[in-house]
């Protein structure tokens, strides 16, 4: 490494320090400010490993380790939440138009010297996988799901795994994507077998472990082989490496044949991976095997969780791959107060795609940008170079809604043939990745020729995770209920239920036409953002796949509606089998469910600010 890198080096991470120096205040420039949460996060795996040194009686144990755990997600949410009202970048956004930021300012973030990055779109998902940890620990607490001995060993499994989702979401990096990837499926393969003793259990770690370790050499194949084309793993310098290479020539010339055949294999390679998380067909075959040998809370935890930070992910690899945003080197140079010495430094020309192992010289917050004729010249090269990179949006758009289509039918068709309970739904999880796979194509498509249509559908897809977060681990925890009750998962056990449990039978009645989308329920507002995106994404491009996309959408939710009616019908209209013994429902789950149902059955009600706040969430993406 020369003098140059050297000071490089520590110019930035004297930077990424500088919250220390401010006695731990959020700073915009402070790399440990934005990573709080995750910080709060790794403090409570130790010390929930720390107390388990300390042995004081199994149900001290696990009082004491739902306690910790409990406390480091609170304090990481709520660290979240200041962050997203008052530390978030869109605090830099014009009071009148929302969306659109004041000129100079520091909407968009890379931090560890761009290993990862911080903007609203990060918070928000990062807060929303929080949210969801808090009430799984709560719904595991209600269920007495841990053993008292191996109480600190699953909390500190979810907190691992939560802590990798966090970093899925604001990963920057292709190596970060990997080991991001990683650090959410180790511990994941380790909570499906929670069950000790129960072979179906086992056998569900057993397969998850299987296929994810399968899918993981996939990947990591892929990523080798875009880096090493690219000669960058940096994601904003793979967009501008790829738009170098100048994809609409050689494809119109026919040269470079190898050199695109190599960067679509890696492209699918590294689909694979994240079509695994995904459950997406045909990479969903471990999904129904786990959900129904694992607990019913693992369930809501896989389906839930996993599927939100796979979400976000996608979404900064679809950009990352395809767009190039302001700040972005050759095209913009951002430099900070404190960052003048380095861009001296790298005044001598460098490419922008940098060395393969480099740590990242692209964008970063800056006080000034260039002015006059020199910024329009930036950003007129920087439109050029999103324009050659047409194809690669239109690769990627065609195979998320080739996904999207197969994996949202191939659900609802095999969600007709279960009679279990837990099974069911985990046709029904396939089939909303579909749903939610469906706002790719349209960000995808929208992201050079319309910003504004990719940030709504991303606002869209946004909207859809909070929904799916309330209306889906609902569905869950009343599964998990019932199952402590009536000692069966199988949908002809739950028959007669609204005579024994009438409050708790309305609540899933709720849950379950939210999934199908019925108005006026959350589910409806979810769908209606996504196939809304997807509409826009068709009138401004009259791509006809997006044309198939809606229509097959709009009929996979007439479809679900039958096998959801179903399990409601099972409830409300059979009799009640004579083997059952009496029941009472507990107050403290019921009051759960109800929690988790007065969401999804009023969320339509705030639906101006819910929207706003998801297209804030989306504002800095495409700009």
């Amino acid at each position: 490494m020369d003098s140059m890198n050297i000071y490089d080096a520590i110019s930035r991470f004297s930077i990424d320090t500088k919250g220390f120096a401010e006695g731990w205040r959020f700073s915009p420039d402070s790399s440990i400010g934005a990573f709080l949460p995750e910080i709060v996060l790794c403090l409570t795996i130790v010390a929930m490993l720390v107390a388990r040194l300390f042995r004081t009686g199994d149900r001290i144990d696990r009082w004491l380790a739902g306690w910790i755990g409990g406390t480091g997600f609170l304090i990481a949410l709520a660290g979240s939440v200041i962050a997203l009202g008052l530390a978030a970048p869109w605090r830099h956004l014009s009071s009148g138009a929302p969306g659109v930021a004041d000129p100079g300012s520091a909407a968009r973030m890379e931090i560890f010297t761009g290993l990862l990055v911080y903007d609203t779109f990060a918070v928000y998902m990062r807060g929303i996988l929080l949210l969801f940890a808090v009430l799984f620990l709560v719904l595991t607490r209600l269920t007495s799901i841990p053993d008292r001995e191996d109480a600190s060993d699953i909390y500190s499994l979810l907190l691992g795994a939560t802590l990798g989702m966090c970093l899925m979401t604001s990963a920057n990096h292709l190596l970060i994507v990997f080991l991001a990837v990683e650090m959410a499926s180790v511990p994941s393969y380790a909570l499906a077998g929670l069950l000790k003793g129960r072979r179906a259990s086992s056998e569900a770690a057993l397969k998850y472990s299987i296929f994810g370790a399968a899918a993981a050499g996939i990947m990591l194949y892929g990523i080798s082989l875009v880096a090493g084309i690219t000669n960058t793993v940096h994601l904003p310098s793979l967009a501008a490496a790829l738009a170098d290479l100048d994809l609409p020539s050689l494809i119109e010339s026919g040269q470079g044949a190898s050199r695109i055949l190599a960067l679509t294999v890696g492209g699918l390679m590294l689909t694979v991976g994240l079509a695994f998380k995904l459950s997406a067909v045909p990479f969903h075959f471990w999904c129904p095997d786990v959900f129904e040998g694992a607990s019913a809370e693992i369930g809501a935890f896989l389906s839930v969780a996993s599927k939100a930070a796979a979400l976000a992910l996608v979404v900064r690899l679809t950009l990352g791959l395809g767009f190039i945003p302001s700040g972005t080197e050759p095209f913009d140079k951002p430099i900070r107060p404190g960052d003048r010495s380095m861009a001296a430094a790298r005044s001598d020309g460098a490419s922008s795609a940098g060395s393969l192992f480099s740590v990242s010289d692209a964008p970063r917050p800056h006080a000034d940008p260039p002015a006059g004729s020199i910024a329009e010249r930036m950003a007129a090269e920087r439109s050029a170079a999103n324009a050659r990179l047409a194809p690669v949006r239109g690769f990627l758009a065609r195979l998320f809604a080739f996904l999207a289509i197969i994996t949202c039918t191939f659900g609802n068709l095999a969600a007709y043939g279960q009679t279990n309970i837990k099974r069911l739904l985990a046709y029904s999880t396939i089939a909303h990745a579909g749903y939610m796979m469906m706002a790719i194509p349209a960000i995808a498509a929208l992201a050079h020729e319309s910003p504004s249509g990719a940030e709504s559908a991303v606002a869209g897809l946004a909207i859809y995770v909070l929904v799916y977060l309330f209306m889906n681990l609902g569905a869950f925890a009343v599964v998990a209920f019932l199952r402590n009750e009536i000692r069966s998962e199988q949908i002809a056990d739950y028959a007669g239920l609204i005579r024994r449990a009438p409050m708790t039978v309305i609540c899933l009645s709720i849950m379950l036409f939210s999934l199908v989308g019925l108005p006026p329920l959350a589910g409806f507002i979810g769908k209606f953002a996504i196939f809304a995106a997807v509409a826009r994404a068709y009138v401004e491009t009259s791509s006809g796949y997006l044309l198939v996309l809606l229509v097959v959408g709009s009929v996979n939710t007439f479809l679900s509606l039958f096998y959801y009616i179903r399990v409601v019908k099972c409830m409300t209209m059979e009799p009640e089998p004579d083997h059952r013994a009496p029941f009472r429902m507990p107050v403290l789950p019921g009051a759960f469910v109800f929690l988790l149902t007065l969401p999804t059955a009023l969320l339509i009600v705030g639906w101006n600010g819910i929207w706003e706040a998801a297209l804030r969430a989306a504002a800095f993406l495409v700009r």
